[in-house]
């Protein structure tokens, strides 16, 4: 077993944090994965420069929207970036699956459900089948799983969960659908190592001096399959790194 360094982040924007620190965070990391979500870029429009990493995108048909990237200093057996290979979740750039023949990385960027929950029933058609994915992944090796999932999963993982109840994120649906993932096999390595620590978040809007008074929310994740729980040996929320909305989020476990 080796101890291996993964992080994850939504950059809101790959180039714009690039001119805002990234490159120079994920050096001094010394991170074996770079998982990023919302790229908003084609992988042609920028060059990312990290020396020893190899670079996977998969961008988003339209321009300047959602996208995922992986930065590995590791090669990969394989790497499937066709949505699942479902048609209808083919098209946002918002999942990159990494074959590492001792385990599956699956580094996702949920889609939001929207205000008024107007995608909802997109949503959790999404989560029906990511759910049916990991599972297939699951019975093969162990599984990695990362990225913005766009939900905050319980009270303590927002500021404001009652004046918040059904909003986007933290909805009936959305809660049930990571609790069910959750139950059939997966754990969330943060919570699993950290149960009760409140007011540790990894996003704040951007109205209202959300940060700096941190109301926010934690909705980044790192979730692995439950036989490998044992071999977390930190799981952890960057709230000292700006750049973005959200903050990254650290994984080092033994695989």
């Amino acid at each position: 077993m080796i101890k291996t360094r993964l992080i994850s982040w939504n950059v809101n924007g790959l180039r714009a944090c690039m001119q805002k620190g990234f490159i120079e965070f994920a050096e001094s990391r010394k991170a074996d994965f770079i998982c990023v979500q919302e790229t908003k870029m084609q992988e042609n429009q920028a060059e990312v420069p990290l020396d020893g990493y190899r670079k996977f995108f998969n961008s988003a048909e339209k321009k300047g929207y959602s996208g995922t990237a992986v930065f590995t200093k590791c090669e990969p057996l394989s790497v499937v970036n066709n949505g699942m290979n479902i048609e209808e979740h083919s098209h946002e750039g918002r999942m990159i699956t990494l074959d590492m023949g001792t385990f599956y990385l699956v580094n996702v960027y949920t889609p939001n459900s929207k205000d008024g929950l107007l995608r909802i029933d997109y949503r959790m058609r999404w989560e029906t089948d990511l759910k049916k994915y990991l599972l297939k992944l699951d019975s093969e090796k162990p599984v990695i799983y990362c990225g913005d999932l766009n939900v905050a999963h319980s009270e303590i993982d927002l500021k404001n969960p009652k004046a918040n109840r059904n909003n986007p994120g933290f909805s009936d649906m959305e809660r049930e659908k990571i609790d069910d993932l959750l139950k059939s096999g997966f754990v969330d390595t943060f919570r699993y190592l950290h149960p009760d620590i409140t007011e540790k978040y990894s996003w704040w809007s951007y109205r209202f001096n959300a940060r700096k008074n941190n109301a926010g929310w934690r909705i980044d994740y790192f979730i692995v399959s439950d036989r490998i729980k044992d071999k977390i040996k930190e799981a952890d929320i960057l709230t000292d790194v700006y750049g973005s909305d959200h903050c990254p989020v650290l994984l080092e476990i033994d695989i």
